[in-house]
């Protein structure tokens, strides 16, 4: 088991948790579930191992390739010019 440990700013012990990853990738959002990570339980921050983030570097340079697991939909919603 790894100990992710405490957060750096807030000082909480991280959690082991599977996250959800997004990234942007040539203007397509691709995501990752089941992610291990540790999560900061007071702002939520995460952090994955040096492994993870290898591993997923390599699969998303083989994403052609990759037989993707399912597709979604995602809602864009434009924000108003007027908010500010």
């Amino acid at each position: 088991m790894y100990d992710y440990g405490k957060w750096h700013i807030c000082g909480e012990r991280t959690a082991k948790k599977r996250i959800q990853q997004d990234f942007w990738i040539k203007g397509k959002l691709i995501v990752f579930e089941g992610v291990p990570a540790g999560v900061c339980p007071q702002c939520g921050e995460k952090v994955v191992k040096a492994e993870v983030g290898q591993s997923i570097a390599a699969l998303l340079g083989e994403l052609k390739r990759l037989r993707k697991k399912r597709t979604m939909t995602v809602p864009v919603i434009r924000c108003p010019r007027d908010v500010t």
